[in-house]
């Protein structure tokens, strides 16, 4: 099926650019990271001490580090970020997310099930199944056993959350914590306004995509076949909201509902990161070429196939600037930026090649899996790589 790559009746061409060879850099990463954790905010690429550290930022940064060669920038990075997530978790299950310098290094802030409790899970249970080093996976394990059995009122944690519990579910059929909470999730989330407005929210505000990813993927996990198509088609609505003349135009920082439109600013990284992502697991699970447009778009924007004709991507830093602005662009490089573009970049080298027959990128970042040609549940990891 050919879902969600253009509005209707636009007659736009959606076909990327073919010429691009998805490169990126961690250079900036490991520039915004100390021993302690990667930096929340930048003033151009100088990291912004006062604003300290959060959750939400280590944990995707534990997500690119599952992605790449446990060597190197990503090695240092992903052990960072591990231990920083970690040292956030409650014996509850619960994080804290703001670590600042006041008087001292230390947490200000309790335990919640806010968005970072589920990109935590999110980022413990990746790295438990996907990351190259068997000690990295095991102490990933322990943290995401410690969180499975939580839940959280927000829509978004809880997506953030399945993504996790998914892949562990995938990975190990018979972990019934993950695949319970992946269920709860995609039961939640699948539960949509109207059929004129098809999401479980009544706007569009910020990740958007990943509400759909998690319904696709909790469908996955547990074989439910008809939840994994409902993820499909929320995907694809989306994607029908923000694909105007053949480029991605995201919903701006103050979201949209029924009957408004776009363009919209500021847009940010972290949408146009959420679309490859959920088009990255639509496609390994469909292997239908329409999804990896929807990745090869996601990477367009970065190099100024926007609204604004503006790139993205500093090839110079290693950076992303962190807003699309009607008139250009934030020129600051914080963290979520910067993982948003890297995490699209991933997903557009791990695919592309197979999917569309791109010239494949000096990389060593290849989709374990073949995609299924037919929905079919199957009990296989979606990881970018065998892990022994």
């Amino acid at each position: 099926m050919v879902i969600g790559m253009a509005r209707p009746g636009s007659g736009a061409s959606t076909v990327p650019d073919a010429s691009r060879n998805w490169g990126y850099r961690l250079e900036h990463l490991d520039r915004m990271t100390t021993d302690m954790g990667i930096y929340e905010h930048a003033s151009g690429i100088t990291p912004r001490i006062e604003h300290g550290y959060c959750t939400d930022d280590n944990a995707r940064l534990l997500l690119i580090a599952c992605r790449e060669p446990d060597e190197g920038i990503a090695r240092r990075l992903g052990r960072i970020a591990l231990s920083f997530v970690l040292d956030a978790q409650s014996d509850a299950g619960l994080f804290r997310n703001r670590f600042r310098l006041e008087g001292t290094w230390r947490w200000v802030d309790e335990p919640a099930n806010a968005d970072w409790w589920g990109r935590a899970v999110w980022g413990l249970g990746a790295a438990s199944v996907s990351h190259p080093d068997p000690w990295m996976r095991q102490r990933a394990r322990w943290g995401f056993d410690r969180s499975v059995h939580q839940r959280s009122p927000y829509l978004h944690a809880m997506a953030f959350a399945a993504l996790g519990a998914a892949d562990v579910a995938i990975a190990e059929p018979g972990h019934e914590q993950a695949i319970d909470l992946a269920r709860d999730a995609g039961q939640r989330l699948s539960a949509v306004i109207s059929p004129a407005w098809p999401w479980p929210l009544p706007r569009l505000t910020y990740g958007s995509a990943c509400l759909a990813e998690a319904v696709i993927a909790a469908g996955w996990a547990g074989t439910d076949a008809r939840m994994a198509e409902r993820g499909l088609e929320m995907l694809g609505w989306l994607l029908d909201q923000q694909v105007v003349d053949g480029h991605l135009s995201v919903v701006g920082v103050q979201g949209r509902g029924p009957g408004e439109g776009g363009p919209q600013f500021d847009q940010q990284p972290i949408e146009v990161a959420a679309i490859a992502d959920a088009c990255w697991r639509a496609w390994t699970l469909t292997g239908d070429p329409s999804w990896a447009h929807g990745i090869a778009l996601a990477a367009d924007w970065f190099a100024g196939r926007n609204d604004s004709h503006a790139v993205m991507q500093d090839v110079h830093s290693g950076g992303s600037y962190d807003g699309l602005k009607a008139d250009g662009r934030n020129v600051n490089q914080g963290a979520e930026s910067t993982l948003a573009l890297v995490s699209t970049m991933q997903r557009a080298r791990s695919v592309l090649p197979w999917a569309l027959g791109y010239p494949a990128a000096s990389t060593s970042i290849q989709p374990a899996l073949g995609p299924a040609r037919s929905w079919q549940p199957v009990r296989q990891r979606p990881a970018e790589r065998h892990v022994a």
